[in-house]
């Protein structure tokens, strides 16, 4: 075979591969995953009185890390994140961190998640676009939602759907969704991943919305949007997710920290330190005379002496000496000195028994 004919042979192999794994796409195409985060993070006050909920540390690095790290590794090149109170940390921090191409959009008044992403528009185009939920760390096959000929919306059975928007499917295509009924007519909870390929059909369902009031409990919802898209032809499946874990209270902070622990390589035993995993200990951290996990993150520059630590969150910078923690969260910067107790204690506090 001449060399003409074997490249000829070769790229018609490669194009027939590309088809049939469904992620044929042209070497310039971006993808762009809209993440909003301008929430206040009520429930995790104190913590977020003076830091962002994204960059709260959960298994060894913020909220904002986990998703950004998983839609990179998942091909995205371009993210828009949606920033609010206390924005300016956020835009200094992911831009300090991540090299790919990020635009930041200021939602001024909290209007709802569907405002979010309607002034958001202006930076992305007619191609698909993945909107991920900036307080949620999902274990999902993000390559294979984003290879679908549908628009896919994460879906998970929950007990109580009332407190989400739910999805009613019909042999995996969703026929009707309802932000937060009273009376649910399914479990499917829509649990904040979306897949949307017709981007500027979901904008004109925004405009029609905010431009004539229509806003569900006070704000202008996402899901309402979505089941005008539904009503206008756009055909949406179910997308099951297994791996979902919320990051907007104490309680499941630290359930989502023990499960992200859990997947992490573990660090070594040293002197003076017993580790049980799993557990995560920054290189930057001074640890000294103490028991360390299960389940216990110790952040950058903390400090830990004469403690054991488990089941909880010592944050950045953060002093834990002669004292037992356990189901707690230690702000930054946080004193704890003293006997054993259970505590919740924001940043820059300082705590000591006597």
């Amino acid at each position: 075979m001449h060399g003409k004919d074997f490249c000829i042979v070769c790229l018609e192999i490669v194009m027939y591969l590309s088809k049939k794994n469904g992620v044929l796409k042209q070497r310039n195409d971006k993808m762009r995953a809209i993440i909003p985060v301008a929430g206040v993070g009520s429930r995790l006050r104190p913590h977020t009185y003076t830091i962002p909920k994204v960059l709260l540390n959960v298994a060894g690095k913020p909220i904002i890390s986990h998703i950004l790290d998983t839609i990179i590794d998942a091909g995205f090149d371009e993210a828009t994140i949606i920033i609010g109170y206390l924005g300016e940390m956020i835009k200094e921090y992911v831009l300090d961190t991540y090299k790919i191409k990020i635009d930041f959009v200021e939602q001024e008044e909290r209007l709802g998640l569907g405002h979010a992403i309607y002034i958001s528009r202006h930076t992305f185009s007619s191609d698909p676009i993945l909107i991920i939920l900036g307080d949620t760390v999902f274990d999902v096959d993000l390559k294979g939602m984003i290879q679908s000929n549908f628009s896919e919306i994460g879906v998970k059975s929950v007990e109580d759907p009332r407190r989400f928007g739910v999805a009613e499917t019909v042999n995996g295509f969703i026929a009707r969704m309802v932000e937060k009924p009273e009376t649910p007519r399914s479990n499917q909870a829509i649990v904040g991943l979306y897949y949307i390929k017709h981007p500027q059909l979901l904008v004109e369902c925004l405009r029609d919305m905010i431009e004539n009031g229509v806003r569900t409990k006070g704000e202008y919802q996402l899901t309402d949007a979505l089941q005008m898209m539904i009503d206008r032809n756009e055909k949406m499946r179910a997308f099951p997710i297994d791996g979902w874990y919320d990051c907007g209270k104490p309680e499941t902070l630290l359930s989502t920290n023990r499960y992200l622990l859990s997947k992490q390589p573990q660090p070594e035993q040293a002197d003076g330190i017993v580790v049980k995993a799993p557990a995560f200990i920054s290189s930057k951290a001074k640890i000294t005379n103490a028991i360390i996990g299960p389940f216990a993150t110790i952040a950058d520059g903390a400090s830990v002496c004469n403690a054991i630590i488990r089941n909880s969150i010592v944050s950045e910078g953060a002093t834990v000496e002669n004292a037992l923690i356990e189901d707690s969260i230690i702000g930054s910067n946080a004193v704890v000195r003293g006997n054993y107790k259970k505590i919740n204690i924001g940043d820059s506090s300082e705590l000591e028994f006597s």
